[in-house]
């Protein structure tokens, strides 16, 4: 797996270094501002006082639950101005952990936090979870309100998700209905309330849920991140990569993603009034790029749980088996704007390139008199080289519009040879080429 890792990360590298030039404009034409330039990785020795769990009564026992001694660590740290939590080579197992302004995260290599893998041991707090604000489990690591906040290091946060899995699997096979709600599990990482956050170089692996939530947050960046969950054997549910709900100005560079669920998600709220919620809220400004994929369900998806998207851009990453590049989830029961999208420079095998379909897995569609027209529009898709058994799995619907999709400068092989323009409104085609024919 350590040389697996490895081999992840230099092809990421080398993604980054052969990269083409690309724009320096957000589809809506404003400038991208400096700070999405900037992969520095953090000197911790800058970010105060190290404290190592070890120094502080915390034992290298691997069967030990050791959450409070841990926290101690943490709040000790926040007690004297801030400082690095750090953890050193060794597995230790602990519950849900929570950081506080001015402490940071640091995992040597070798070292890992492991979850304990019992609901229990994961405190009910008020959080967000599927485009609602509701009380659920904490996370297996907690930051709320931080400014600053890092995560760093060349070590692991575990999930041990096994037996959440396979407890979700059982309730799925009594009742197909069960929802991801009732299935009781926590995610690994959960930031609210966050700014200027970095999270680099880490393995964050078998989340239980959702790996990264970041709800309410701007200005984070991961870097080079290592993010897995199984996708064969005991499937993980739900393990989507990092889940974007109600955030600007993200920055996802040089990651690795494979997991049994969406790679980034933008998520914002759901249901026919989710827009007069102020819970709910818009994503834009982000950013994934040097990217590498596994096996995914999709690269870049809007949905389930979203209203207002813009500025977005996927551009200079490669996959291998994802079942779907861009996908846009339009739920009929929640208003949406999907907009000034842009997908450039990506290449790989995969089932479906772009999916616009109807998405109704646990709707609930009111009657509302003003209800909004859902849109997606202004969504720009070149340089690409692709194989796909169908690159245009495009479905119209009277619950939502389609407008000015643009195709430039694309080679694909496809097998279904869906692509119809006449589908969408606007739609421009320039250069592109399927199966070795020029598209009119």
């Amino acid at each position: 797996m350590k040389k697996f890792f490895i081999l992840i990360l230099t092809l990421a590298a080398s993604l980054q270094l052969s990269a083409k030039i690309v724009s320096d404009k957000f589809p809506n034409g404003e400038d991208i501002p400096e700070w999405f330039s900037d992969t520095t990785r953090i000197d911790i020795s800058s970010l105060g006082e190290q404290y190592v769990i070890t120094d502080y009564g915390v034992k290298q026992d691997s069967t030990l639950l050791q959450t409070a001694a841990i926290q101690n660590v943490i709040d000790l740290a926040a007690e004297k101005g801030g400082g690095v939590v750090v953890i050193p080579a060794g597995k230790f197992l602990s519950g849900a952990l929570f950081f506080k302004q001015g402490t940071h995260l640091h995992l040597c290599e070798g070292a890992e936090i492991k979850g304990i893998d019992a609901i229990k041991y994961y405190p009910i707090i008020k959080t967000r979870m599927e485009g609602q604000t509701l009380n659920y489990f904490a996370a297996l690591i907690n930051a709320d309100g931080l400014d600053g906040f890092t995560i760093s290091g060349k070590g692991t946060i575990n999930g041990n998700g096994l037996r959440f899995w396979e407890e979700f699997w059982i309730r799925r096979q009594f009742n197909p209905q069960c929802t991801n709600l009732e299935a009781l599990r926590p995610r690994l990482v959960y930031m609210q309330n966050c700014q200027n956050v970095q999270v680099e170089d880490v393995r964050l692996i078998n989340s239980p849920f959702w790996t990264n939530h970041l709800y309410k947050c701007n200005h984070v960046k991961y870097l080079g991140c290592y993010i897995y969950a199984p996708t064969s054997g005991v499937k993980a549910p739900s393990s989507d990569a990092l889940d974007i709900d109600y955030c600007h100005d993200i920055l996802v560079n040089g990651c690795y993603m494979n997991v049994n669920d969406d790679a980034v998600v933008l998520k914002g709220g759901k249901g026919t009034f989710a827009d007069q919620d102020p819970d709910n809220g818009p994503n834009y400004n982000i950013i994934v790029q040097n990217c590498v994929y596994g096996k995914v369900h999709g690269c870049l998806t809007f949905g389930s749980e979203s209203l207002h998207d813009w500025n977005i851009v996927l551009r200079n990453i490669k996959f291998t088996n994802a079942t779907r590049v861009l996908w846009l989830k339009m739920r009929p029961d929640t208003p949406q704007l999907y907009e000034q999208i842009c997908v450039d420079n990506v290449s790989g095998h995969c089932t479906n390139f772009l999916t616009v379909r109807p998405w109704t897995q646990f709707y609930n569609l009111e009657h509302r008199v003003d209800m909004p027209h859902t849109v997606a529009k202004n969504v720009t898709i070149k340089g690409i080289n692709v194989d796909c058994d169908n690159f245009f799995d495009v479905g119209t619907s009277d619950k939502y519009t389609l407008q000015d999709f643009s195709f430039i400068d694309c080679v694909v092989n496809d097998k279904t040879c869906a692509f119809n323009k006449t589908m969408i409104q606007g739609t421009l085609v320039e250069n592109l080429k399927i199966n070795g024919e020029l598209v009119k």
